[in-house]
């Protein structure tokens, strides 16, 4: 029986002596790679936690010890040693476990996760809550150094202080830097401040100096005050969050599961807060993965043997920075902005081809829409490439900093619609509804590869203001033969004096035309440009008896009440049918699936008209 077998819960893993504990991280890693080259997922970044997450559930008792992912894409280590390896083959898939912490799996998930930089202050409130209550245990935050891009987590450690006892921050190293190399020294006062014995004689000398009248205090201030500028000099990284009220203890090792168990029991023994900078390696273990952890951070399916990706590179994103590049070229003005994301968003060649127009600004959705702002006020134009999901962290900088100025920066918005796999907290279903709200943005979505390109070209060179150009993950789907995209507003596909007008947008548009070409009486109105709607298309329906319009977004704010509040206010009444997400947050599965899940498959829509 291989130690992984006999873990069926994190109760089992304190049982294990270190041989153990080394196998069994090995048992995991292959688990891993198994699960996710069959799945897809998240490979790189948790193949570089393993060691780290064993030695945490080691350490510590959750969910009393309550423990917080960043992100949470992450945590895979911890489904399969908190009770849910046997289901582990369901990974991403629909009805099983989420490739993200989800409280509804486990009492030992405590937050639905998905979004970066979040951690610290989630854990922080635990930790207050905690403390005020009574309540045993510590709260401990996994961290990335790429999350530390991000204001939130500084505004959380701003709000941390020397009364958060019970919190302990963990900084996993991968990739960026956040400190100088500190070096050989910096590790052995390390190994010895984590040590018991060092502990417990700190403590004992403490006691004694605190027993001696007059003065023993003010010899346990000036031991202090010594022993912090002594840090200060070997730990230069360390200043700043000491400074914030934290006990800074790093780098460790995050492979070596002695240096992390002996971090965390003495973590777990103090009297204030503190944090560990762990250095990892994303993708420990597996060779593609360490050689090319970008490719492997979020990746589908894939042959274990080779490291090769199943499915072709053409997608909606791969055109769009394609796009970009061919515009780039001819017009100096334009210059690429994304969030830590320019492989996902297709932008890594124009990053190679222009790189002094090529601006990452790290986790910081925020940031990216003002800085957008200031070099749109000076001249140039902006393209910030960002999946919908994470767009909706710069709501308030998209309406003050951009349409407030009416300043020309477009928002090329990746995975518009429905994601598939990655679930609830990466839907892009929100962000028609909340543009819909913004005064002097124009919004199109693009049904196929030409369009977007030619509608990035609309928005540079002939729309005002602000636009948007949202688009779906992965492939274009079959379009009609002969169709080309001729810039208008909306597109209108056989006779209006038809009985049933079917409306819709985007990917949407190729299942509704599949179902439009087997049904009599009907007609179909494709919109190219969903804010703001053409007048015309009012007249264009208004003939109609029923109109059933499809989209992929929530209905609260979307493009379907927009058109349904114009009929109103011009006083055309008609059958209106709206078929959209009924404001709920949609669960992982196929693309595919959860079209059919919401009627938007082209056999639903079928039925729908035939039988209305």
């Amino acid at each position: 029986m291989s130690v992984l077998e006999k873990v069926q819960s994190p109760k089992d893993i304190k049982k294990l002596d270190n041989a153990e504990l080394e196998e069994l991280c090995s048992d995991i890693r292959q688990l891993l790679i198994e699960t996710v080259s069959e799945n897809g997922g998240h490979l790189a970044s948790n193949l570089g936690v393993v060691e780290l997450t064993v030695a945490l559930h080691k350490v510590f008792s959750s969910p009393t010890d309550q423990i917080v992912f960043d992100v949470g894409h992450q945590c895979y280590t911890h489904k399969i040693l908190t009770g849910r390896k046997d289901k582990f083959s369901t990974l991403r898939k629909e009805g099983g476990i989420s490739g993200f912490t989800r409280p509804v799996e486990s009492e030992h998930d405590i937050f639905s996760s998905g979004h970066s930089s979040v951690a610290v202050s989630q854990a922080l409130g635990l930790a207050k809550a905690k403390k005020l209550k009574g309540e045993k245990g510590k709260v401990i935050a996994v961290i990335g150094d790429g999350a530390l891009t991000g204001g939130l987590a500084y505004e959380a450690f701003n709000s941390a202080s020397n009364d958060s006892s019970n919190l302990i921050v963990i900084v996993n190293d991968n990739n960026m830097s956040i400190s100088q190399n500190v070096g050989s020294m910096s590790k052995h006062l390390t190994t010895i401040r984590t040590s018991k014995r060092y502990f417990t004689f700190k403590s004992r000398v403490q006691r004694v100096f605190a027993r001696v009248p007059k003065i023993g205090k003010y010899v346990n201030r000036f031991i202090t005050a010594v022993n912090g500028r002594i840090r200060r000099k070997v730990y230069k990284s360390a200043t700043f969050f000491e400074d914030l009220g934290f006990r800074y203890y790093g780098p460790i090792d995050g492979h070596n599961l002695d240096s992390l168990i002996s971090a965390l029991n003495a973590a777990k023994a103090h009297t204030h807060s503190v944090l560990i900078h762990v250095n990892t390696v994303k993708g420990k273990g597996y060779e593609p993965a360490e050689k090319d952890p970008t490719q492997f951070h979020g990746i589908g399916k894939f042959n274990v043997a080779t490291g090769e990706a199943v499915s072709g590179s053409d997608s909606f994103s791969s055109v769009f920075g394609d796009t970009m590049c061919s515009l780039a070229e001819k017009d100096s003005r334009i210059c690429c902005v994304t969030a830590a994301m320019a492989e996902g968003t297709g932008l890594s060649k124009f990053a190679k081809l222009y790189p002094k127009r090529f601006f990452d600004v790290g986790i910081a959705e925020q940031h990216a829409v003002t800085f957008s702002s200031g070099l749109a006020r000076n001249g140039l134009v902006p393209v910030f490439a960002v999946y919908s999901t994470f767009l909706q962290r710069s709501y308030d900088q998209l309406i003050h900093d951009v349409a407030m100025q009416n300043l020309k920066v477009i928002f090329g918005i990746d995975r518009a619609g429905f994601v598939g796999e990655d679930g609830e907290s990466h839907q892009g279903l929100f962000d028609v509804s909340y543009l819909n709200t913004v005064p002097n943005l124009t919004v199109y979505s693009p049904s196929c590869y030409e369009e977007l390109s030619l509608m990035f070209g609309q928005a540079v060179y002939h729309d005002n203001g602000a636009v948007a150009v949202r688009y779906p993950r992965g492939k274009e789907a079959q379009m009609p033969e002969d169709y080309h995209y001729d810039k208008s507003a909306f597109t209108v596909f056989g006779d209006l004096n038809s009985k049933n007008c079917i409306i819709t947008y985007g990917r949407e548009f190729a299942e509704c035309y599949a179902a439009y070409a087997q049904l009599e009486d009907s007609f179909l109105i494709k919109l190219n440009r969903i804010k703001p709607i053409d007048k015309s298309v009012l007249e264009a329906i208004s003939g109609a008896e029923n109109v059933f319009f499809y989209e992929e977004s929530i209905k609260t704010g979307s493009v379907g009440e927009v058109l349904a509040e114009m009929l109103e206010e011009k006083g055309i009444h008609l059958n209106y049918k709206h078929i959209a997400v009924n404001n709920e947050f949609v669960k992982q599965a196929s693309v595919e699936s959860q079209l059919k899940t919401y009627k938007m498959d082209r056999n639903s829509i079928i039925n729908e008209v035939s039988n209305v």
